[in-house]
């Protein structure tokens, strides 16, 4: 995709420097907040608070994500793990419904491999899934917020997230990310889009959309 020399200069220079800003601005604030939550976790998921994932990120580079945990690791009698509906701890729920699992990724954010705003970095299995099109998503730094997390998050289709995601690679700038900051902020306190229609969090991608 083509870019604009202004838009290149908000990608690559002001955004990562404000993403840097923010993250270890609310990072502070949120501190006592976040011990707590680790400390709740840390009982309910037998001393395991964090989840770490890894994901593709700008150009599709594979970094670890960090969230909190919010479900068990229950197996069925087979060794399978249980859904996610069954796992989601009481605490995970509520840490879920308030956003508070996307606390740690600004850690994320600070370490250089995301952005505040952007297509949210999903699984690595999902890469060779993809069309062309929706390839184009890594064009980007993933976000810990996005356009597609203000239009609908996990109560979205797959097809719906992916064209969010592209409209905004496409039309990326600082207007739009100040103004999906602020829907986020909306969106948080209203507890909208946590569950798909048929999930506890969201189906997998089978790269059929």
């Amino acid at each position: 995709m083509q870019r604009s020399f202004t838009k290149k200069l908000y990608i690559q220079f002001f955004k990562p420097l404000a993403d840097v800003s923010v993250a270890l601005a609310v990072f502070i604030v949120l501190l006592p907040v976040f011990i707590v939550v680790v400390t709740l976790l840390a009982i309910a998921n037998d001393g395991k608070p964090f989840f770490f994932q890894r994901r593709p990120g700008l150009n599709e580079r594979i970094f670890k994500v960090v969230k909190f945990k919010t479900m068990n690791d229950k197996k069925d009698k087979d060794g399978n793990l249980l859904p996610d509906a069954d796992r989601l701890t009481a605490i995970g729920s509520f840490i879920r419904r308030t956003s508070l699992d996307e606390v740690p990724q600004l850690l994320n954010v600070i370490k250089g491999d995301m952005s505040i705003v952007g297509p949210r970095p999903l699984l690595v299995e999902y890469l060779p899934r993809y069309n062309q099109t929706q390839k184009h998503r890594h064009d980007v730094k993933p976000g810990i917020t996005g356009w597609a997390q203000t239009n609908g998050r996990n109560a979205i289709s797959w097809k719906q997230k992916f064209e969010y995601d592209i409209w905004y690679v496409e039309h990326i700038s600082f207007a739009l990310d100040f103004r999906i900051l602020l829907r986020t902020v909306g969106k948080v306190f209203k507890s909208e889009g946590i569950s798909s229609n048929t999930s506890a969090t969201m189906e997998k991608f089978t790269g059929k959309e």
